[in-house]
């Protein structure tokens, strides 16, 4: 290992965390409820046994049904030691159990190993992952539209395309069949043809009732219907799809897999040939590194990658850019969340403009634009 490997033994001096509570601007209507508030904790790491390394940002913001409770991730954060090595950090978290901590603690051991080396996240994990071509410095984002009638819902699509976004995600499943088709009609009838579309159940719908819903929606063009069945249901998800990789063109919706990757994993996921697009949340996936693995396995099966968030503070939210930036030619991405927050940690030193995100250009997660949140 070199000295600035993340999972170099004495490359952490000290660890630490401290909690953060954060209001939506307004309830986030989805099929599993109302998101009204993001609970969650920073977490810092200093590197070098004489404390003169690089100070690294971590954020570990759980959603249960996504991830693990609050309460679990507070207990495997405390549970570890302030002053172990990297490696043991890590594999003192389980990904499976307790994804957001485990996201937390690579993200800031990740983010103090770029600082050390002066480049960008996006470039270190690229890197380490081997992936030859240089990140992008901007990353293509959808605008995610709420549940509500079909006039607010149209409504705030148009909001959505007029500020620049030329892909939306329209969250469906909490309502009947046929109000959501009426809110996707309407929100088509309002964009056009040239706005691309996605509809997320988030695993709402038994099998008739997704199978009567995409049947519906053939109609709209949509790019892709996102967790249309529950999580485990990786056969319905298949035969949604009809085995082979469908498309508009034969009147089918593809589909997207969701909360099945964080619940079953890629490997389950792609084997079972469930999915034309896998949606990956680093925050549930355990860590930006496995993230991107997730994306180079899913692009392998020539299936495609989409990075999204669990609405996360902007810590995390800007580490989900770097994961998106590292992947070449990366599809509309789902980070374009943090106009959802009432309040942020920090200012957001990732722009978003004509739907698109800017990629930061210092070293780490954002030069010094976190710099007075290493300090507590």
């Amino acid at each position: 290992m070199t000295a600035d490997d993340p999972r170099d033994e004495e490359a952490v001096h000290t660890m630490r965390h401290r909690p953060f509570a954060l209001d939506l601007t307004r309830p986030l209507g989805t099929a599993h409820g109302a998101i009204r508030r993001r609970e969650g904790f920073l977490i810092a790491v200093e590197r070098g046994s004489d404390g003169s390394g690089a100070v690294g940002l971590g954020e570990a913001t759980p959603l249960p049904g996504w991830t693990e409770s609050r309460e679990a991730c507070a207990a495997a954060l405390d549970g570890l030691d302030d002053r172990a090595g990297a490696g043991a950090a890590l594999e003192a978290l389980d990904a499976a159990s307790t994804p957001a901590a485990r996201h937390g603690v690579s993200l800031a051991l990740a983010d103090a190993a770029a600082r050390d080396a002066d480049e960008r996240l996006a470039d270190r994990l690229a890197s380490e992952a081997g992936i030859g071509a240089t990140p992008t410095d901007a990353v293509p984002v959808n605008a995610t539209v709420g549940d509500g009638t079909p006039d607010e819902t149209a409504a705030e699509a148009r909001r959505a395309v007029e500020a620049g976004f030329d892909c939306l995600k329209l969250k469906v499943g909490a309502r009947d069949v046929d109000t959501d088709v009426e809110r996707v009609r309407a929100v088509r009838e309002t964009v056009g043809d040239r706005v691309a579309l996605r509809a997320d159940a988030n695993g709402a719908w038994d099998r008739e009732t997704a199978r009567r819903a995409l049947d519906a929606l053939a109609d709209f063009d949509l790019a892709y219907a996102e967790q249309p069945l529950p999580a485990a249901d990786l056969d319905g998800l298949a035969a949604l799809r009809g085995g082979d990789r469908l498309s508009r063109a034969n009147g089918r919706v593809p589909i997207a897999a969701d909360e099945s990757v964080a619940a079953r994993g890629i490997d389950a996921v792609l084997d079972a040939g469930a999915a034309d697009a896998v949606v990956l949340k680093p925050m549930a996936l355990g860590g930006p590194d496995r993230a991107l693995a997730a994306a180079l396995r899913a692009r392998s099966a020539g299936v495609d990658p989409v990075v999204t968030t669990t609405i996360d503070a902007v810590v995390a939210r800007t580490a989900a850019v770097h994961v998106a930036a590292a992947i070449p030619d990366v599809s509309p991405c789902g980070l374009a969340t943090g106009a959802l927050l009432d309040e942020d940690l920090a200012a957001d030193p990732c722009p978003i403009d004509d739907g698109r995100i800017a990629v930061p250009t210092g070293p780490g997660l954002a030069g010094d634009a976190f710099d007075d949140l290493r300090r507590w």
